[in-house]
């Protein structure tokens, strides 16, 4: 199989690309180094970090280390008062979340991609080979099982079914008492994507995922079955670079609707029964969203934080003072929302309208996924390894 390699457009700063062309299987993972802190290639530098007046108070309650993450993406998970975290040398771990004492720690003897999902009493992580490990809450190795490729999304478990989500776009329903398939979804992917660490979303007897071509799925938990198709966006342009309008972030579950963004398309909400579209519009994004009562959140490519109406998608405020800091998606937490970057800085902002309350650095290192919300705390894991729980008042 041929490698491509190509240099991407200054708009596509970081991303990794997967090239499927002219393959039968999965395509080598292509990355062009895209000048992650400028400088190269015409990307623009991140934006410096200026003063702020901080209006809030922010503690770091306790903090802890697993692996690094290397080049992939891992998300801690929460479950009864635990936090349950993994890192690429194969470690994986269980804190109290109110000490971050470890209780314990487990070693793989895998390089570990992907991880962690806490479900149906299984801890769950994933390999480049394709390796599906799943082990009790205690840290005790239960089973291991194959999936058709390498493993770029932590695995999610509810009902006693493991979803796991391969890096070639299938997705495959395990059995959670022994890993076995049960079903497995395939659709065919476009000839060049962006590389996806999303995963997938699983709730209410549903599993909801989005795909590259603009495209959001809803499937059946118990068989695989799809239910619903609906457009985020539509690709658009001349080349295949131009043509590129992938869901590569989580979609996000707000009652009975679901929202998604697109890289280069648009952000929209649909129905969560039907995939009927409520509203659109244009954004780009490959970091994600979230909601509170009445907001949505998103990070768009360049870096600028938006909040839209939720019901209609009106712009509420945009802040633009973070642009090419490689954003994680915004969480809202309290009365402020709360976005991490490239450099491992944490950045609070006023709910109301958007501006910096407060600013709070970790271990220097990048912060790509979605800070989680633990109970009026957050809960981030950095890419060199660190837990940090940070506390607001």
């Amino acid at each position: 199989m041929m490698n491509n390699r190509m240099t991407l457009q200054a708009s596509l700063v970081g991303l990794l690309v997967l090239s499927l062309a002219g393959c039968a299987g999965f395509g080598e993972s292509i990355s062009t180094g895209f000048g992650l802190w400028g400088g190269k290639d015409g990307v623009e530098k991140p934006a410096p970090l200026t003063e702020i007046k901080s209006s809030m108070s922010v503690a770091t309650q306790w903090k802890a280390s697993v692996g690094s993450a290397d080049d992939y993406v891992f998300t801690p998970a929460v479950l009864d008062g635990s936090v349950y975290a993994a890192g690429h040398d194969g470690s994986i771990a269980r804190f109290d979340a109110q000490s971050g004492k470890q209780l314990w720690r487990s070693v793989a003897g895998k390089k570990l991609s992907a991880g962690v999902g806490v479900g149906s009493g299984l801890v769950l992580v994933a390999t480049r080979k394709g390796e599906v490990l799943a082990y009790d809450l205690d840290g005790k190795a239960v089973w291991e099982s194959r999936v058709s490729s390498e493993v770029l999304s932590a695995p999610q478990a509810a009902e006693n079914i493991v979803v796991v989500r391969a890096a070639d776009g299938q997705v495959f329903g395990l059995d959670a008492r022994d890993g076995k398939r049960k079903w497995v979804y395939q659709r065919a992917l476009p000839p060049l994507a962006i590389r996806n660490h999303a995963g997938v979303v699983v709730t209410r007897g549903g599993v909801f995922a989005g795909y590259a071509g603009g495209k959001l799925v809803a499937l059946s938990l118990t068989n695989g079955v799809l239910g619903w198709e609906a457009s985020v966006a539509q690709p658009r342009g001349a080349t295949e670079l131009e043509r590129i309008a992938d869901v590569a972030s989580l979609p996000v579950v707000d009652g009975n609707n679901i929202c998604a963004v697109a890289y280069q398309g648009r952000v929209a909400c649909f129905e969560m029964a039907n995939g009927n579209l409520i509203w659109a519009r244009e954004m780009s994004s490959v970091s994600g969203l979230s909601v509170d009562a009445s907001l949505l959140y998103v990070s768009d490519i360049r870096g600028a934080v938006h909040a839209l109406d939720k019901s209609s998608g009106a712009s509420m405020w945009k802040q633009d003072k973070l642009l090419n800091r490689r954003l994680s998606a915004p969480v809202a937490s309290g009365k402020h929302v709360a976005v991490a970057d490239l450099e491992g800085y944490v950045h609070f902002l006023s709910r109301e309208d958007g501006s910096f309350a407060a600013r709070v650095a970790t271990d220097g290192s990048a912060i790509a996924a979605t800070p989680l919300l633990l109970e009026q705390n957050l809960l981030l894991q950095t890419r060199n390894g660190g837990l940090f729980e940070l506390a607001t008042r």
